[in-house]
């Protein structure tokens, strides 16, 4: 396999040209404007130039083809900021950052690893890129703000006033897209919530962590390294290692709760939410009940007040997943124009004893579940 990454940054401004009929056929017909058709255009004659895997390549051009066709939906749709030139430059950075750091140079992520930021280059190895705007940037390319709904803004200021204080906040959500991070960050900023995004610590499964695409947006996100459940298991030989670097990841989500005024997301149901084939509606995952234990015992052994919040999300369609459960990485990227909803709770009641410690997760699920729904109601296209 040829990759040469260098390429990635040949035409970031030029957006005035004609592709070759040949190039334009293997994509297909869009109803875009000739200015993102020539450039998505460039864009795809650059992958192929640089990549001699047939199935990397497919791969690729579908997800540019994607990008081009969401962000051409949003510039017209009352948004002239974003235009080819824009979208073609940041399409080029996530493909020369996915190159560079997922696979020339790959980044490896500490259990515990603090958005790279580029603020302060001596405490992050020398690094002056901000990751973190990085990935908020491109995610704004194609998603619909101005429909984006944040709900429960009042208990989402308590859980900054208790942060403040110096406590800590757990939101227990439902996961539905790659791009769950950086929709938290988009909406919570129109809402004037930013200060609080960019002090969230997202509990990771080892896919953002090792696909390729995925790590340099990891790596602009605070993030708690695990292996879920679901994955714990895809390779017995590798099993004690993965359950020891999970157990060195609790100790770590235990020493930011022990320094107090830390907020962390974690999805108990250990995935994304996938679609009902049957229905075409995407339930809200059920709750692992031992995920929530844990969060829970982490916040007594801290000795600083923790106060747990349900989190619904409505993201599934800014980046849809496949229908079925991967174990491995590597998954066709798709992406849509749509806006996304973020429903905060009441804190959750400290409900249930050491013998009916599941009513407090079968009533963090009941909520969750509930405000999805009035969510999905409040920000579906």
């Amino acid at each position: 396999m040829r990759i040469e990454g260098k390429l990635f940054t040949a035409h970031s401004a030029d957006t005035n040209v004609e592709a070759s009929s040949s190039e334009s056929s293997s994509v297909g017909k869009d109803d875009i404007a000739p200015d993102y058709l020539a450039a998505r255009e460039k864009t795809i004659a650059t992958l192929r130039a640089s990549i001699d895997n047939p199935v990397m390549e497919e791969s690729l051009i579908h997800y540019v083809t994607e990008i081009y066709n969401a962000a051409y939906a949003k510039s017209i749709d009352g948004n002239p900021e974003i235009t080819a030139k824009i979208t073609t430059e940041r399409t080029l950075q996530s493909l020369q950052y996915g190159m560079q750091y997922g696979l020339q140079d790959k980044y490896i992520f500490n259990v515990t690893h603090k958005a790279l930021t580029g603020k302060n280059p001596d405490d992050e190895d020398g690094n002056t890129i901000n990751f973190y705007k990085f990935g908020n940037d491109f995610f704004n390319t194609f998603l619909d703000t101005k429909k984006s709904v944040l709900m429960g803004i009042e208990n989402l200021e308590t859980a900054k006033e208790q942060m403040a204080k110096g406590e800590n906040v757990v939101f227990f959500a439902n996961h539905q897209s790659e791009a769950d991070p950086q929709a938290l960050s988009i909406v919570m900023k129109e809402n004037g919530f930013e200060d609080v995004a960019e002090k969230v610590y997202f509990v990771a499964g080892h896919k953002v962590t090792t696909d390729s695409l995925a790590i340099p947006f990891s790596m602009g996100r605070n993030l708690i390294c695990i292996h879920s459940k679901k994955h714990l298991d895809c390779d017995p030989d590798s099993k004690p290692l993965k359950q020891k670097q999970n157990l060195a990841a609790m100790s770590g989500m235990l020493d930011l709760f022990r320094k107090g005024g830390a907020a962390v997301w974690v999805a108990p149901s250990g995935g994304r939410d996938r679609r009902d084939l049957t229905t075409g509606k995407v339930p809200v995952a059920p709750f692992d009940q031992k995920t929530i234990d844990m969060f829970r015992l982490m916040g007594n052994k801290s000795k600083v007040p923790t106060h747990y919040y349900a989190m619904s999300m409505n993201t599934y369609e800014l980046c849809p997943p496949p229908d079925t459960v991967e174990a491995g990485v590597g998954e066709k990227r798709n992406v849509r124009y749509v806006p996304c909803g973020i429903y905060v709770s009441e804190e959750l009641e400290n409900v249930g004893g050491v013998e009916t410690r599941h009513l407090f997760t079968e009533n963090a699920f009941k909520i969750c579940d509930e405000n999805y729904q009035t969510i999905v109601d409040a920000s579906s296209p």
